[in-house]
């Protein structure tokens, strides 16, 4: 067979990186927009974006334990795969909805709610079963496995790395005066449904030919546990019956009543966004830690395979942090680039969208050459386990932030910095992801019993639902100045003119961040909104009110401008902390992933002599 062949790999392995490729650039052109529609087309706060952009983030890693639970026991990998892309493209279409209505508040924010829910359980059926098949077209001693998901880790890096470019291009555009154009955003929403259109159709047409063992049997077209022989199906006693049936139904209630709960506060009241936010965050961490517990008291497992995996659950743990730290790409490092990361390149400035793409750019240019590494380390029998690769990730990722801390170093609020900064804290982060995520992938893939394949990938991207939670709350640490109730309440007597006057709330003071506009009512009580460079500041705070009856009124549509040093230096930062840790700026905020990341990867080094043991011989 074509594919028996120790030389070169797999065809199979191509068509899992072309389909996870336009997967991929579905995802992050999404992603790279997401914060940025939240903020300047549906008016959220900076606080209240990131807790939505966490939750949504977090949930979308949670699902894959469904979808590896239908996979195991029902449809088997395929089915699975085309289920679940057919839901995302539905989800971007509604995304594309909502950024069309987004002039009508209460509809987009449905329709973005419909979409996000339908790109979160399609996530969990293709995301999981897609990863497992890449393990599946190799013979289980094959030592090609850690090359070919590095190679499969650059398709889902190069669809990473185009989406932001077009998506961000098409969605992210600005009018003469620099302000953002909230009704582009819909373009880009559209264009990442198209890409998941593509890779379910470029699915579909080649599975049949191509996705086979080294044998030539196909792979994935039925459930794991049914093709497993009675000896492959461990040392289980008789009459001892797995509780695997459990999972799904543990998982399904939570999330459903997560969903459900939010719709309710939806309609209720929009404010209740950051109740819905902390139900996802317990119901995640519950999940983390009750799913993993279920499947590690599983009767049919032996005594190697449960040490195998608890080295999988032990690892998954660290890169909680990692992911955390990493996944501000999205959230507080896209804030950081659109408003102190000097853009300008020979006279065109750069969408702080394309920023996504640096990390997946970096991936296309190293990952064959991480790959090469590894073959060469293995031939010589040098290469390491794979727990210090996933500590040097770690390390990796804390210099990062140690370089961007270094750029930012006395910095004030409103002065831009040298492009470089983001950038080489991107291509740092690139070299410690190749250490860790594919690596990942691959000891899941080698450890994990056969009949629990597709679950345990899931486990594995539970521990990324977690970081992805945690990264939203960190993110909210975001140092953004405000303007102290003083200052607030001179600004009050200051600007009034013949026709607009600024009702300005005091005790939301604390929410004033650099994306926000002044909302001023006219002479006629016509709701109306004044550019900064009218009122000697920027990016103030400030509610609309109705003149007659004061109740709050949704503009529709925010104004991003430059900041201005006048508003920097009447603005503070206010102090916050987290574990101990004070964080008053930008570097003080950079500096807590070096410990959080810094802090994991030398505990790490520390554990992986013992977690090798574990490993019963598999490396």
């Amino acid at each position: 067979m074509e594919n028996s062949t120790p030389k070169g790999h797999p065809k199979g392995l191509y068509l899992l990186f072309t389909t996870e490729m336009w997967e991929r650039f579905s995802y992050y052109g999404m992603r790279a927009l997401f914060t940025l529609f939240l903020i300047n087309a549906l008016m959220f706060d900076k606080e209240t974006a990131s807790g939505i952009y966490g939750s949504y983030t977090s949930l979308v890693y949670l699902t894959p334990i469904i979808g590896g639970y239908f996979a195991d026991n029902i449809w088997g990998n395929r089915k699975s795969i085309f289920v679940g892309g057919v839901m995302m493209a539905i989800g971007q279409l509604f995304m594309f909805f909502s950024a069309s209505l987004y002039s009508n508040h209460s509809v987009a924010l449905i329709l973005m709610i419909v979409g996000l829910t339908f790109l979160i359980f399609g996530n969990g059926f293709f995301k999981p079963n897609i990863s497992t098949l890449v393990g599946q077209l190799y013979a289980e001693t094959d030592k090609r496995k850690d090359a070919a998901y590095t190679i499969f880790y650059m398709g889902i890096n190069l669809g990473a790395f185009i989406a932001p470019l077009i998506c961000g291009y098409l969605g992210e555009r600005y009018d003469a005066a620099g302000n953002i154009l909230p009704g582009a955003f819909k373009w880009g929403f559209l264009c990442a449904c198209i890409g998941m259109i593509i890779s379910v159709i470029t699915f579909e047409m080649r599975k049949n030919k191509v996705l086979v063992t080294p044998e030539g049997e196909p792979i994935g077209k039925i459930p794991n546990k049914q093709r497993l022989s009675a000896e492959e199906m461990g040392e289980a006693p008789v009459g001892k019956k797995s509780n695997s049936n459990v999972y799904v139904g543990v998982l399904v209630g939570m999330v459903v009543l997560v969903l459900l709960r939010f719709f309710v506060f939806m309609a209720e009241d929009e404010t209740m966004i950051d109740t819905v936010n902390n139900y996802i965050s317990a119901a995640i961490f519950a999940i983390s830690i009750s799913i993993p517990f279920i499947i590690i008291t599983d009767k049919s497992l032996n005594k190697i395979e449960k040490q195998r995996i608890w080295v999988i659950y032990i690892v998954a743990f660290f890169v909680i942090f990692f992911w955390a730290a990493f996944e501000q790409a999205g959230a507080s490092l896209t804030f950081f680039a659109a408003e102190q990361t000097n853009r300008d390149i020979l006279g065109f400035s750069m969408p702080a969208s394309w920023f996504n793409s640096f990390n997946a750019v970096f991936i296309v240019i190293l990952a064959p050459l991480i790959s090469i590494l590894w073959t060469k380390l293995a031939k010589k029998n040098m290469e390491p386990a794979s727990p210090y690769k996933q500590a040097f990730g770690l390390l990796f990722l804390a210099l990062g932030y140690v370089f961007i801390a270094i750029g930012v170093d006395g910095v004030e609020p409103g002065v831009k910095v040298s492009i470089i900064w983001l950038t080489g804290l991107y291509f740092i982060h690139t070299v410690g992801e190749l250490f860790l995520s594919p690596i990942g992938l691959s000891m899941v893939n080698k450890l994990a019993p056969v009949r629990f394949a597709s679950l345990l990938m899931g486990v594995w991207f539970l521990s990324t639902a977690a970081a992805n939670n945690f990264a939203g709350f960190l993110s909210s640490f975001y140092p953004d100045p405000v303007l102290t109730g003083t200052e607030v309440r001179a600004l009050e007597k200051e600007f009034t003119t013949d026709t607009h006057k600024v009702y300005l709330l005091v005790d939301e003071v604390k929410k004033a961040t650099p994306a926000d506009t002044v909302k001023v009512v006219d002479d006629k009580g016509k709701p109306v909104e004044v550019k900064f460079s009218d009122i000697k500041f920027d990016r103030l705070f400030a509610e609309v009110k109705d003149k007659n009856d004061e109740k709050t009124i949704n503009a529709n549509a925010k104004i991003i401008q430059e900041k201005k040093i006048e508003f920097a230096k009447k603005a503070v930062n206010k102090e916050k902390s987290f574990i101990g840790i004070k964080i008053t700026d930008l570097k003080s905020f950079f500096w807590l992933f070096v410990y959080l990341a810094g802090g994991s990867a030398i505990i790490l080094f520390l554990l992986s002599k013992f977690l090798v043991k574990m490993m019963n011989g598999v490396k």
